[in-house]
């Protein structure tokens, strides 16, 4: 089974443009890749909206990454991302068949910003769907890949 996957990137900025106009940037915060796929509910944006506020990876007075992104009161910028479940296990060219279809995933990607902005965090995103330009300066660096198949979720 496959399920919802992020990458989370520690971010000291992050912007997303769009025919070379700026529709979200944050300051310090989390860079947040969003792949949804057809078996997705709202149960694992829930689980993950929730795991991404939570997330332990910025770093505290002792240099050790043990505050979340509701501890510094830091943003974040959500972008779709179909392409987290290219496989290209056959051939050279991925296949994205494990991708959700465009109303299924707009619809959760939609409900994820929502639910992160519920928590009080502040939340920026890109356009679903549009060919976007995302700048970061990945702060570390550090990337956790998230994947809800294992969150033995209910």
């Amino acid at each position: 089974m496959i399920l919802m996957r992020t990458v989370i990137q520690r971010a000291k900025y992050a912007r997303v443009s769009v025919d070379g106009k700026v529709i979200g940037k944050i300051d310090k915060g989390l860079l947040v890749l969003l792949g949804i796929t057809h078996e997705d509910t709202i149960k694992e944006v829930k689980w993950l909206a929730n795991k991404t506020k939570n997330l332990r990876i910025f770093e505290d007075e002792e240099e050790k990454m043990n505050l979340s992104l509701e501890d510094i009161k830091g943003k974040a910028l959500v972008i779709s991302q179909f392409t987290l479940y290219g496989n290209s296990i056959k051939g050279n060219r991925p296949s994205f068949i494990d991708a959700a279809k465009s109303d299924l995933a707009k619809d959760l990607y939609l409900k994820f910003i929502e639910e992160l902005k519920s928590f009080g965090i502040e939340t920026q995103e890109g356009e679903f769907g549009a060919d976007m330009k995302v700048e970061l300066l990945n702060d570390g660096p550090v990337t956790i890949i998230i994947d809800t198949k294992d969150a033995n979720i209910k």
